[in-house]
């Protein structure tokens, strides 16, 4: 167990253990809500409902509850005390002037209706007390659970995101060789050029996985890493020197939906390709070091891509192959 889920689990149990507390406590205020009120008027005396009366022949209670002597078997008091000033009910509700009217002027029927009326006050008391109780549990309930929340997201590590460059302009890549004039010496292996040994990248392909393809900005950052150089007829080529200059050893196009197509330098980044195509142009005045060059870049750049290389008939390249292409690349080097 890692100290993360230790910690979450333990402010769970604290919240389940807040939770059983404020159930009780509500249980306890229910229970002390149930016990009977006594209402006392302006002098201290208790108003006693009528049905509470048969402790009358209890003077020493009354007694103790008011502070007075005995009063004895007699109510005539209450009436006095209804006329002088109505009866203060919980929640300081007052009693309607007219009800106040009826007990003063009914004295046989003036404790009924002051019952009906103290009953219909604590009913509606408990209602009130039960929807503050829900409504105060339901408060504590989301006071815990963002409690719960805000611990959480506190152990949880903040991560930053970085918004993905969009290539809108140039790549640097290409801007710095845009303007160099083309040095038909250096490139004329390709302007002269006879015959090619064609080399194809594709991206190896997997039944469970869509169809594999190379990104452009993927495309650039071997290209730079390689040091192939974009030149003459819109095409990457690898020099003798990574600097770009010496004699042109390869080039390189791009594949895409429409076939084998060169470069253009505004959209590599954003474009896809279905593979490359690297090609030494022949003949050459350093055939077999270009051929070596090509193909050891050629299989530097399958390994990054994933991909695998294949000759003119799209069949995998053997070493038997291999060693049959650059017999061949002998024979024209000039």
């Amino acid at each position: 167990m890692t100290a993360i889920q230790f910690i979450l689990i333990a402010i769970a149990a604290f919240i389940v253990l807040a939770g059983l507390y404020m159930v009780i406590r509500s249980f306890k205020r229910r229970s002390s809500a149930d016990a009977p009120v006594v209402n006392y008027d302006k002098n201290g005396i208790p108003i006693i409902p009528r049905h509470e009366r048969s402790i009358v022949d209890q003077p020493d209670l009354e007694d103790s509850v008011a502070g007075e002597t005995s009063i004895g078997p007699d109510r005539s008091y209450l009436d006095t005390v209804v006329e002088q000033e109505p009866v203060t009910a919980p929640h300081n509700t007052e009693i309607p002037s007219a009800t106040v009217q009826n007990l003063a002027d009914t004295p046989d029927s003036n404790d009924e209706d002051y019952m009906r009326w103290q009953e219909a006050e604590l009913r509606r008391d408990d209602a009130e007390f039960a929807d503050t109780a829900a409504q105060m549990g339901s408060e504590q309930e989301l006071d815990a659970f963002s409690s719960l929340v805000s611990a959480t997201d506190s152990l949880m590590p903040s991560i930053d995101t970085a918004e993905e460059p969009s290539f809108d302009s140039n790549s640097p890549i290409l801007d710095q060789h845009l303007s160099e004039p083309v040095d038909e010496a250096q490139n004329a292996p390709l302007i002269n050029a006879k015959d090619n040994i064609n080399i194809t990248i594709l991206p190896t392909q997997y039944r469970d996985r869509p169809a594999a393809i190379i990104r452009g900005r993927d495309l650039l950052a071997l290209i730079d890493k390689y040091g192939l150089r974009y030149g003459a007829m819109n095409m990457f080529h690898r020099y003798e020197k990574k600097d770009g200059t010496g004699m042109l050893w390869f080039s390189m196009m791009g594949i895409t939906e429409s076939g084998i197509a060169p470069f253009d330098p505004h959209s590599v980044a954003t474009n896809v390709y279905n593979g490359v195509v690297v090609f030494l142009s022949l003949p050459h005045p350093q055939a077999l070091r270009s051929f070596d060059s090509m193909m050891s870049i050629a299989y530097m750049m399958a390994s990054d891509l994933d991909a695998i290389l294949l000759d003119e008939n799209n069949e995998p390249i053997t070493p038997e192959y291999k060693q049959q292409l650059r017999n061949q690349v002998r024979d024209y080097e000039a």
